[in-house]
């Protein structure tokens, strides 16, 4: 009986093996977590979880019963220590697990501080899996100091919740701006205003020199531009890095992430990759997607190509961030972009609509669900829209769709 083995117990894993037996496949299933909790949706982790809003159960993707009905053996709390693509096996400490297809959706890794820098003091925290966030929470508390180090989403989401929490938050940002790396100016500024009215302090161009501490905990920091603050905790949201490990041990080809063809097959004909570690060809060049939607689509994708289907992953790149009582949706890569309109609403309402070349390639929009619909759509049909029209508050946009 064949035999398909998932290596990374996330969204990605847990869908790719939802879709195997959705398909009609009957061989063997084997799922494999580090991790020794079932599945679950990390987005809510650093928000309504660490606020106590929401249950661990909650966060679950599938119940147990939902792995036992449908014969994936899970293998949770279980670290695949080596791949031998040869033999076709994979290692759990001494247990050999043999394989007919593998299927590496192993995720990332937070990028920490250095411990030269006091990245290993007790306090500093990243915000990356159930642990991390458990970890963190008795340290969310009224009146304690925090410092956020890094201003790209993760970095302003723990801001959101410590500031809602009643923390006092400092966050240092080294670029010129917060959310320099993945938006305009004007959603950049956008979210300083937000962050403004709830009392967090953002400090752009200016880092983190290094942390101190006393008794291996940390209690302080020192910046860039030589001031210095009294901190109770720490958290680190300085981007992450795919987790290729296992890949780069079993030789198979790297490219920003484990290197897939458009099927999501890795330089090994029997091994395949999905999720944050796969690197995929994206039009003309290849790209790694960092989201739920591209962990769940791909890992489909895959599960199908698996089974023979023969059909190119084609992603249609979108992602959310929560921050306060505002939801950011984006849909598109603005990458490249020369222009930004403003569509401006009411109150927190706004759109920001990138152009390049005249061609719409992306859309941040703010408590604006019908902005984003729309221009998800748009940018998905390949089509554009006219920026005089996307300027004018009180134009309708949905006949841009029949354009």
């Amino acid at each position: 009986m064949s035999h398909i083995v998932v290596i990374g117990a996330g969204q990605a894993g847990s869908s790719l093996v939802a879709r195997l037996r959705k398909d009609g496949f009957d061989g063997e299933i084997s799922l494999i977590g580090a991790e020794p909790v079932l599945p679950y949706q990390r987005p809510p982790l650093s928000k309504a979880y660490l606020l106590g809003e929401m249950e661990l159960e909650r966060l679950f993707l599938r119940p147990e019963s939902f792995y036992a009905d449908n014969a994936v053996a899970l293998r949770l709390g279980q670290r695949v220590t080596g791949i031998d693509p040869r033999a076709k096996t994979v290692n759990i400490g001494d247990e050999v697990i043999s394989y007919d297809q593998l299927a590496l959706t192993t995720g990332s890794h937070p990028r920490r501080l250095p411990a030269a820098i006091g990245g290993d003091l007790a306090g500093v925290h990243v915000v990356r899996d159930l642990a991390d966030v458990d970890a963190m929470a008795p340290a969310v508390i009224q009146g304690a100091r925090a410092l956020i180090v890094g201003g790209g989403y993760i970095g302003l989401e723990a801001a959101a919740v410590c500031a809602k929490r009643g923390v006092k938050v400092t966050l240092v940002e080294m670029a010129d701006r917060i959310l320099q790396r993945v938006a305009a100016p004007e959603t950049s500024d956008y979210f300083r205003t937000l962050h403004g009215s709830h009392g967090v302090d953002i400090r752009e161009g200016v880092g983190l020199d290094r942390l101190t501490g006393e008794d291996g905990a940390v209690n302080g920091a020192v910046l860039s531009d030589g001031s210095a603050l009294d901190v109770d905790f720490v958290v680190v949201g300085v981007g992450i890095a795919p987790a290729t490990e296992l890949a780069e041990m079993a030789g198979l080809e790297l490219e920003n992430g484990i290197r897939t063809d458009a099927l999501g097959r890795t330089s090994d004909p029997h091994i395949w990759a999905a999720g944050d570690c796969a690197s995929f060809p994206y039009k003309d060049g290849r790209i790694r997607l960092e989201s739920v939607p591209n962990a769940i689509d791909q890992a489909e994708a895959v599960a199908q190509n698996m089974l023979g289907a023969g059909k190119d992953y084609v992603a249609t790149p979108w992602f959310w961030s929560d921050q306060y009582d505002v939801k950011l949706q984006i849909a598109g890569l603005n990458s490249g972009y020369d222009r930004v309109v403003t569509r401006a609403g009411e109150g927190q309402t706004v759109s920001f609509w990138y152009y390049a070349a005249d061609q719409l390639i992306a859309v941040d929009a703010m408590n604006d669900p019908r902005a984003y619909m729309v221009g998800k759509r748009l940018i998905d049909a390949g089509k554009t829209a006219d920026p005089d029209i996307v300027a004018n508050p009180d134009a309708d946009l949905k006949p841009l769709l029949k354009a």
